[in-house]
C-alpha cells in the first residue's frame, strides 16, 4: 500500500510546477487578448502613438475590485519593457490597492499602465512603486487624436486605463502598488529565482509561445494595425 501512495505523491510533486506554470501562461494569454482588444477600437482605444513612445506597458487582466464600505483592488499580470525600439520578454507583476468610501459589490476589469518614463520602470524592477507617490499617474487619453507624446511625457510618468464592456477609458489608480511577482517568473520560465533583469535579456526564440504572441500583439497595436 505504501508504494502506490509514494508514487502518487511523487507524481504530484513533479506535475505541480507544470500546473502552476500553466496558470502563468494563461495570464499571458489573457494579457494578449487585452492588447488585441486595443486594436479593435482604434477611435476609442489606447493611442498607438503612446505605445510607440512608451518605455514599458503593464497589463493586468481581470483585476478584482471589491468592497463593502472599505474597498480593495488586486490583480496579477505582466510588465513588458521596450528597449532599443522593441518589446522584451514579459515579467510578472502584482497590483494591490485600497480605497475608502461608501461602496458595495465586486467587479473585474482589465487594467493597462503605459510607462512614459524610464525611471518609473526602473523603480518597479528595483522593488515596488506606489502609483501617485513614487510615480505620477494620470488617467490616459483615448483615440487616434493623440499623435504625439512629447507633451504627455511632461505631464505624467504613467498613464492608466481600464477596459470594461469592450471600451478603454482612463482610470485613477493613485495609491495602488505594483511589484514584481518573482514566484510567477520562476514558474513561467522554469527557473526558480530568476531575476527580471535576466528575463528581459532573453532572446525572442527562447521565449514560451504565449510570450512571443504577446510581443507580436504589442508590435501590431503600436503600429496601429
Amino acid at each position: 500500500m505504501r508504494k502506490p501512495i509514494l508514487l502518487l505523491l511523487a507524481l504530484l510533486l513533479v506535475s505541480s510546477p507544470v500546473v502552476a506554470g500553466e496558470k502563468e501562461s494563461q495570464t499571458v494569454r489573457d494579457a494578449t487578448e487585452v492588447v488585441q482588444e486595443i486594436m479593435k477600437i482604434p477611435e476609442k482605444g489606447i493611442p498607438p502613438a503612446m505605445l510607440r513612445s512608451a518605455h514599458a506597458v503593464a497589463i493586468i487582466p481581470g483585476m478584482i475590485k471589491a468592497g463593502f464600505i472599505v474597498g480593495g483592488k488586486y490583480g496579477r499580470g505582466v510588465l513588458v519593457l521596450k528597449k532599443n525600439g522593441d518589446w522584451k520578454a514579459p515579467v510578472f507583476v502584482r497590483m494591490i490597492g485600497g480605497s475608502f468610501g461608501w461602496q458595495i459589490g465586486a467587479q473585474s476589469t482589465d487594467v493597462v499602465l503605459v510607462f512614459m518614463s524610464e525611471k518609473s520602470v526602473s523603480d518597479v524592477f528595483s522593488g515596488k512603486i506606489t502609483l501617485g507617490a513614487d510615480a505620477a499617474v494620470a488617467a490616459g487619453p483615448v483615440g487616434r487624436r493623440v499623435e504625439g507624446a512629447t507633451d504627455i511625457k511632461l505631464r505624467s510618468e504613467i498613464y492608466s486605463y481600464s477596459r470594461s464592456r469592450g471600451l478603454f477609458a482612463g482610470v485613477s489608480l493613485e495609491g495602488a502598488s505594483l511589484d514584481i511577482d518573482h514566484a510567477a517568473d520562476g514558474l513561467f520560465y522554469g527557473r526558480e529565482g530568476i531575476m527580471p533583469q535576466s528575463i528581459v535579456k532573453r532572446s525572442v526564440t527562447s521565449l514560451p509561445v504565449p510570450a512571443r504572441r504577446l510581443l507580436d500583439a504589442l508590435r501590431q497595436a503600436a503600429a496601429g494595425r
